[in-house]
């Protein structure tokens, strides 16, 4: 800035200098000589001062980006200034070196013009491209202004969304949720009107149901097919309606200018799992309407993002709405699943109550029934061994017939209520099976040669000799099935038959429940009785294995029978996992039984080579037990004396006492067997028990505890084993099998089997 200062002086000095000249009155070429001078200082001069204001330009800007073109520019005028200033010399006669430098100085001059000049054409392009950008910019400036605008107005909107959402969703009662929409949006919105039209049970019409300023709404309804309507129901976008619309005249009157009004549809999802006052039950998709009303006299406008607003709002009332309906589904099937339980839990007590109760029923009938019948057996058993007449002794024979048919009816009452409720376990043991089968050929042969049947048995040769199964159930099933044969049989024969179920036969159709195949631990052994008696009609074979029914055809036989031998017979087959099915042609045709259970194979190879010996010895018939002291503890009077009489028939010196303390005062160690009965009422047999072995001490200072009882559940038996009793009979007892307890006791110390 200083040399500008010093510039401006010496320019000063020039001019008054060159007013001095004219002054002088020079001759006219002098002059104009003169004024060319004066011209050509100050160009130069300028041509000078310039590059030193573009010097300084560039270097206090910093992002211009064409620095090397100013350079170039500044070196054109300095040049051209130079070129002006070398032309000061020229206008008085002048040196060749003069010439040399003024012509050399013009043309460093035109060849940086022309260079500038063609950098130039290239830089305006630049130039006004850079310019075009900058419009370019502007207008994006502006555009993301708008679009920053359209975010905020959309965070807005979200920001109002999610705050009604959650006022939405904070109630799942659907009156709540239609009511908090309007009262949100009214407040969002300042809305001055709005209204939920809801269609009515026909589907015809949508009623007035809720609207913002009033809480118990006109009930007003309007025709559903209204253009008006259909029209918004017909898009998932806000309509714009008009304010004198059938659904828009909720103003109240004196209002001049009406507020613009908009609709939207609001879906009403699972419509038919909910009602609200009468909508219709009807599967198909309804919608509801919302009516929303800007105030009056007012030149507000809906904008975009308002009904934006809108339509979001009216989504999620109605995934709202789906959710209440969903949530009052599940309140009823919790309520109803509720009540279920209740019937259910009351229908267990009740089966619980009713199964204590058959429970005692049966307790009760089996100590009292087989009070007497223990009586009469024994009784009868003791006269059968008298000498009598054969008129008496035929009589004695028919009582202790008659006696054991009572005690198999008991027996199969028990075990079938003992089946029924799954307390009745299988006795697996090993046994001789042919002489299973020949063990019931002889004990039905006497029934049957009374008839005059012909009873015949085939065994196949690849039966095993010995298997694991229950003896006495698989028994009791054939003593059944053959007796049933022979009993509706009134001539003809009766014909056994046992083999080895092959893999063909398992698949019978009439054996649906037969889905296995014989490996080598085990087999299925198939029986078929069939015999020639009076036949059954197809369509009975079904009721016959029915618990307490009888055929026609069976019930005009008098057989006497009570209908429980085929039902038994089958839970033990079922017990068994096999299957039991009678086949008939017709009345008159014979009938043919046929059972598959399945049966266990010996693991070890000596097991079948064992010997198939009686636990009794042979003798037994005529074993006496002279001078055995045997103790008998007994509340009741009449099972004491059968008891002491059976026991005093067979040689024993009995002493009887009907209490605990008399029984644990009198028991010394001379009584070498202690019968008692167990289900004496106020008496804990099994503590009698503990105290003679905890009295005498060592088994064989100590008598043989047996319990006597008429209860064959596994209960009873487990807890006479427990307390260490060496025996379980059952009652009735008669001669022979007090004969074979006593000698097994005597034998082995325990009785095996009761």
């Amino acid at each position: 800035m200083g040399s500008l200062l010093r510039m401006n002086r010496l320019l000063s000095s020039i001019v008054d200098s060159c007013n001095c000249i004219i002054d002088l009155q020079l001759p006219a070429d002098d002059l104009l000589m003169k004024y060319q001078y004066i011209s050509d200082f100050f160009i130069a001069l300028a041509y000078f001062s310039i590059p030193v204001e573009l010097i300084y330009f560039v270097k206090k800007s910093a992002v211009f980006p064409y620095r090397w073109v100013l350079v170039q520019f500044g070196a054109f005028i300095v040049l051209c200034g130079a070129t002006h200033l070398i032309n000061l010399w020229t206008f008085n006669m002048h040196t060749r070196n003069v010439a040399v430098v003024m012509t050399t100085a013009k043309v460093l001059t035109a060849l940086v013009s022309c260079i500038t000049a063609l950098m130039l054409v290239h830089i305006i392009p630049d130039l006004l491209s850079v310019k075009t950008r900058e419009l370019f910019l502007k207008k994006k400036a502006a555009q993301l202004d708008r679009e920053m605008g359209i975010i905020r107005t959309q965070e807005e909107t979200g920001r109002h969304v999610r705050m009604l959402t959650h006022e939405i969703r904070s109630t799942l009662d659907r009156h709540t949720i239609l009511k908090t929409t309007l009262v949100e949006l009214g407040r969002t919105l300042a809305l001055e009107e709005c209204a939920l039209w809801m269609p009515t049970r026909t589907g015809l019409e949508l009623q007035l149901s809720y609207t913002l300023r009033h809480q118990n709404p006109v009930a007003l309804t309007v025709p559903i097919q209204l253009p008006i309507i259909n029209q918004v129901f017909g898009t998932n976008r806000v309509v714009k309606i008009s304010p004198n619309s059938p659904v828009a005249r909720l103003r109240p009157a004196g209002k001049y200018m009406p507020g613009e009004v908009v609709a939207v549809r609001v879906p009403l999802l699972h419509l038919s799992n909910f009602q609200i006052n009468d909508w219709p039950e009807l599967s198909t998709k309804r919608y509801a309407l919302m009516v929303l009303m800007l105030p009056s006299d007012s030149a507000r406008q809906w904008h975009v993002h308002e009904l934006e607003l809108v339509e979001v709002v009216a989504d999620q009332v109605a995934v709202a709405l789906s959710h209440a309906a969903i949530l009052e589904e599940s309140m009823r099937a919790r309520d109803l699943l509720m009540e279920q339980n209740v019937a259910l839990d009351l229908a267990r007590r009740e089966a619980e109550m009713a199964v204590r109760a058959r429970n005692d029923f049966l307790a009760v009938m089996n100590h009292e029934m087989r009070t007497p019948m223990h009586a009469i057996i024994a009784l009868s058993s003791l006269l059968q061994e008298t000498d009598l007449t054969p008129e008496q002794r035929l009589m004695v024979e028919t009582i202790l017939k008659s006696s054991n048919l009572l005690a198999t009816l008991i027996n199969d009452v028990l075990d079938l209520s003992r089946l029924e409720d799954g307390s009745l376990p299988l006795d697996i043991d090993t046994f001789n099976l042919p002489a299973l089968f020949r063990e019931v050929l002889n004990l039905i042969k006497p029934i049957a040669s009374v008839k005059k049947l012909f009873v015949t048995l085939s065994l196949s040769s690849d039966l095993p000799e010995y298997v694991i199964g229950d003896e006495k159930r698989l028994m009791q099933i054939l003593l059944n099935v053959v007796g049933n044969a022979v009993k509706f049989s009134k001539e003809g024969s009766v014909s056994i038959s046992a083999f080895v179920a092959k893999s063909d036969s398992l698949r019978d159709p009439r054996a649906p429940k037969i889905f296995a195949v014989p490996s080598e631990n085990h087999f299925y052994l198939r029986v078929q009785v069939k015999d020639t008696g009076i036949g059954i009609n197809p369509q009975d074979i079904p009721n016959l294995f029915s618990k307490f029914t009888q055929t026609q055809a069976l019930a005009t036989t008098n057989s006497g029978g009570t209908g429980l031998g085929l039902a038994i017979c089958m839970r033990f087959v079922n017990l068994m996992e096999g299957h039991i099915w009678i086949e008939s042609e017709g009345l008159g045709k014979g009938s043919t039984a046929i059972f598959i259970i399945r049966l266990g194979i010996p693991g070890r190879a000596n097991e079948s080579k064992l010997p198939f010996v009686s636990k009794l010895p042979a003798n037994h018939m005529q074993m006496t037990f002279q001078g055995l002291k045997v103790l008998v503890m007994d509340d009741n009077g009449v099972r004491r004396m059968v008891t002491k009489g059976l026991l005093r028939h067979l040689g024993c010196d009995v002493t009887t006492v009907g209490s605990r303390d008399e029984c644990l005062r009198v028991v010394t160690q001379e009584h070498k067997v202690v019968f008692m009965d167990v289900s004496m009422p106020g008496i804990d047999c099994y503590e009698v028990a503990v105290v003679i072995h905890e009295r005498f001490g060592k088994r064989h200072g100590r008598p043989l505890i047996v319990a006597l009882t008429g209860n064959t559940d596994r209960v009873t038996k487990e807890n006479c084993m427990r307390v260490g009793m060496d025996g379980v009979i059952l009652k009735p007892v008669s001669v022979d099998k007090m004969r074979s307890v006593l000698s097994e006791l005597l034998e082995h110390g325990v009785v095996l089997e009761s």
